[in-house]
């Protein structure tokens, strides 16, 4: 089993896109947050950081396995 190169490219340049992607959105939740009722502040919030710790998640575990070759 041998490692995959264009996974390990694509996963080398979203370790790199994915702070900006979390900048650009914590920007946009900020900005917008006290314009939405209580209900959605807590969802939006809730999906960030779900949607975060997800691709945080992913990102490790791709570079540990493609790397590993697991």
């Amino acid at each position: 089993v041998l490692s995959s190169l264009p996974l390990q490219v694509m996963l080398y340049f979203n370790v790199y896109y994915f702070p900006v992607w979390c900048l650009a959105e914590g920007i946009m939740l900020h900005l917008k947050y006290h314009l939405l009722p209580w209900h959605y502040q807590f969802l939006l919030v809730t999906a960030f950081l779900v949607l975060s710790l997800a691709e945080g998640s992913r990102l490790y575990l791709g570079y540990l396995g493609n790397l590993q070759e697991k």
